[in-house]
């Protein structure tokens, strides 16, 4: 047995030494470069569809490498800019603004809220897009041919793993909390959750099932949970529209506005509250100068 081991030794040494640590790592790359060629490609996050200027159909827009945004055409009134906008539950309403503004510039998306077998749940457009829940990687599961379950995102909290929807261009996150849903509450809501996009490009949500989503006027713990309108995000300015019936009593500052170490200002017209994030000049352009007529 001895021997098979001192070949490599005996002889002329030095060249046979060589020559045996070649053959050995011949044999060790051999696996690894079979490895490295049978890789599938890694993922790459779906491209946003070119815009279009303008156009009786717009889906989403790249703003900024931003995918999950819509930017509409504003037209010009005055000194302001008016947009016409589709709330998450179907209602429409024409925004006007000061043009510096730029909230058509700055996109929308949507946000709603509801209840699965009674347990609440938020669900967002990540302003990322796609890739913020994806990071490249592969889901977990499929729960239904557009809901994909991801893994818990480094850094979230409380919050558990994530339920991404795909509703054409758009794309939706259910972040789970605690012990979360279980098997056949995510199927549940998989199925349960419908979203069409309307001709304009924006996303309406309904449900179905076990499903119940918030409807305008609705809290949780302070916060107002109905269908709402967000423009911009990320580290920037931002803006929130909430349809609130009764407004002068009901408003309550959105969540997604309400940022520690950073003030935010709110303000009611008619039955929609219009909140802001952002420095002082922004915001006080967009309480004093933003109108909301629901159509």
């Amino acid at each position: 047995m001895a021997d098979q081991f001192d070949v490599i030794e005996a002889g002329e040494r030095g060249r046979r030494r060589w020559t045996g640590l070649v053959v050995v790592l011949a044999l060790l790359l051999i696996p690894v470069v079979g490895l490295l060629v049978s890789r599938d490609p890694e993922p790459v996050p779906e491209a946003a569809p070119a815009s279009r200027t303008p156009g009786p159909i717009r889906s989403l827009t790249t703003l900024d490498n931003v995918p999950n945004l819509l930017s509409v055409p504003a037209r010009s009134k005055g000194g302001d800019e008016v947009i016409q906008v589709v709330f998450p539950h179907g209602v429409r309403a024409e925004v006007r603004y000061p043009a510096e503004l730029g909230l058509a510039e700055m996109g929308s998306r949507p946000f709603r809220a509801g209840w699965i077998d009674g347990m609440f749940r938020q669900f967002v457009a990540p302003y990322g897009g796609e890739a913020e829940v994806t990071r490249g990687g592969r889901p977990l599961r499929n729960y239904a041919p557009n809901v994909t379950l991801w893994p818990r995102q480094a850094g979230s909290g409380q919050y558990g793993q994530v339920l991404l929807f795909a509703f054409g261009p758009w794309r939706l996150a259910m972040y789970d909390r605690g012990q979360g849903l279980t098997f056949e509450q995510r199927k549940t809501v998989a199925e349960g959750l419908k979203g069409r996009v309307t001709k304009d490009g924006y996303l309406v949500l309904t449900a179905q099932g076990g499903v119940q989503l918030a409807e305008p006027g609705e809290h949780v713990q302070g916060e107002p949970v109905g269908p709402q309108l967000w423009f911009g995000g990320g580290a920037g300015e931002m803006v929130a529209l909430v349809p609130t019936p009764d407004c002068g009593k009901q408003a309550r500052m959105p969540g997604a506005i309400e940022r520690p170490g950073r003030r935010a200002e709110m303000v009611c017209r008619g039955d929609v509250l219009v909140a802001a994030i952002g420095p002082p000049s922004f915001r006080a352009k967009a309480i004093s100068g933003i109108r909301v007529a629901l159509t």
